[in-house]
């Protein structure tokens, strides 16, 4: 008796599938592996890339941008591609770029191994908040896109201008500083709040503040106990709209809120996102804006 051998094919995995339908399509990158392109196919993953972007005068060379991106305005008019730390494969690849440049902690890990097995240059620009980090996204974007001199010029008047802001607040006493709770959220009637190690930490400290709660890193839901005890004179928020959307009215009836000297006060800032906590070209305007908003000058 003769035993029939049956060959089995290897079943396709999402990942094998869409390599094989990225390479039928012709959409593997061609950008040097080293991350300088000077193609025009270049998808910006970060507010505060896509905005050094525009600042570099790069833009005639995006195909794309993620959800954060939305400074300048006419950044919206690009393809969107999804909210930077849950990007698809599929979304990424479907607008052929040569070159990423990305904001540090883009993802899924999976997304990014099927850009890098696609053979997709892709540069990771360092969040870092300081004047140095600034000048650091900058100067990695400019050489990523083969204008590394313009960048650095961009990058040294940019931390020139953050410096002097920084210097005018630490000119402030320490008594005079006012405490600020950044909140980001109040869903539930919980209150998530900025620890330490933030970006809006470190924009408080720049405009002369102190941060109310230096207990934990980075953000965390707070008792309510822990928000009175804390006793901000000023509630920072981002400026949403809809149902994320935090207004005086709204912390006003937290319990919370109300003993606290920015509830008695009604004391809120609200400020765009992008612009407050982006840690880019704007960011100095951003410092002096967010101190006259404190202190009135």
């Amino acid at each position: 008796m003769h035993r029939q051998t049956i060959t089995r094919t290897p079943r396709a995995t999402p990942l094998r599938a869409l390599l094989a339908a990225t390479l039928s399509l012709g959409l593997f990158g061609t950008a040097a592996q080293s991350g300088e392109s000077t193609s025009a196919d270049v998808l910006s993953i970060g507010g505060s890339v896509t905005e050094i972007v525009y600042a570099l005068d790069q833009e005639h060379r995006l195909v794309a941008r993620d959800t954060t991106s939305t400074y300048p305005p006419e950044a919206t008019t690009l393809p969107d591609v999804g909210y930077m730390r849950a990007l698809s494969a599929e979304g990424v690849l479907s607008v052929a770029p040569n070159l990423v440049l990305s904001e540090e902690g883009a993802g899924p890990p999976e997304t990014i191994d099927v850009l890098n097995a696609a053979g997709i240059a892709i540069v990771t620009v360092p969040d870092r908040y300081d004047a140095e980090g600034i000048g650091l996204k900058i100067r990695k974007v400019g050489a990523a896109l083969g204008v590394a001199d313009k960048a650095d010029r961009l990058a040294s008047r940019i931390e020139t201008d953050l410096n002097e802001a920084a210097r005018k607040s630490d000119a402030r006493a320490d008594a005079d500083r006012k405490r600020v709770l950044f909140v980001l959220s109040t869903e539930g009637g919980s209150i998530l709040a900025s620890g330490t190690g933030t970006a809006a930490h470190a924009i408080i400290g720049l405009a002369g503040g102190k941060n109310a709660v230096t207990g934990f890193e980075g953000y965390k839901r707070m008792t309510d106990e822990a928000v009175t005890t804390a006793a901000p004179d000023v509630i920072l928020v981002m400026d949403r709209e809809g149902n994320h959307a935090i207004t005086a009215e709204s912390l006003s009836t937290l319990p919370a809120i109300r003993p606290t000297p920015a509830g008695r006060n009604g004391a809120v800032i609200r400020m765009n996102g992008l612009y407050l906590l982006g840690f880019g070209p704007r960011t100095a305007k951003a410092v002096a804006d967010l101190s006259t908003a404190l202190y009135g000058s």
